[in-house]
């Protein structure tokens, strides 16, 4: 089964067309204000509309309450939300009341934070492996920090996961022959600067995937 890819932090048209065109399988859209990334809603909507039916839209969000869950989902007409900082319980009552796929994010800077996807057991549908960002950052993800792959060496996964943290075109190939990923997913590895995305960075991190 080939590997699947998450362009994520997408603003502008023909970055989002890069990604779709590329074969990306998810894109994601931001909803975090400190964030370089983060979307209005009327953008996230007209943005949505580009994006067919066979990739699915993720919204991305850091402890996230219902009212801006609700706004979000109608506005980028979400099938999926990964939910950074926000507790098993918590994501378990937001997956019931929307019933979206939910995302659950792990931080990962030793191998004692693995343990935290297993809370996710019944709460969530996915797990998102990022690297966890210095306990000063005013973000979750998306600065471009890596975590050491071999912490995932023989982890009993809970759920279907995904690998995050500091991929770019140039080590995603080595990432996925490492950890077996069946879906990697990018965000600063394919930016020319913090929230600007760079077609041609798209287009070679997804060729990257694929080739692997």
């Amino acid at each position: 089964m080939p590997t699947t890819a998450k362009i994520c932090g997408l603003s502008e048209p023909h970055t989002l067309e890069a990604a779709i065109v590329g074969g990306a399988s998810h894109v994601g859209f931001v909803f975090f204000p400190p964030s370089p990334r983060n979307l209005e809603f009327s953008r996230a909507a007209g943005l949505a509309a580009q994006v067919p039916a066979r990739v699915s839209k993720v919204g991305v969000f850091v402890d996230p309450d219902d009212t801006l869950l609700d706004t979000a989902i109608a506005s980028a007409r979400l099938d999926a939300l990964q939910l950074h900082k926000t507790t098993p319980a918590r994501a378990a009552a937001i997956r019931a009341r929307t019933g979206r796929e939910v995302w659950a994010a792990v931080a990962v800077r030793k191998r004692e934070d693995l343990g935290a996807a297993r809370g996710f057991a019944q709460a969530a549908d996915r797990i998102l492996y990022d690297a966890k960002t210095p306990d000063n950052a005013a973000l979750p993800g998306g600065m471009g920090v890596r975590f050491d792959w071999s912490l995932l060496d023989g982890f009993d996964h809970p759920l279907p996961w995904a690998l995050s943290g500091g991929l770019d075109a140039a080590n995603v190939t080595e990432a996925i022959r490492r950890t077996g990923a069946r879906t990697v997913d990018v965000s600063s590895g394919v930016e020319i600067a913090p929230g600007t995305k760079d077609a041609s960075r798209i287009a070679a991190f997804l060729s990257a995937v694929a080739s692997a």
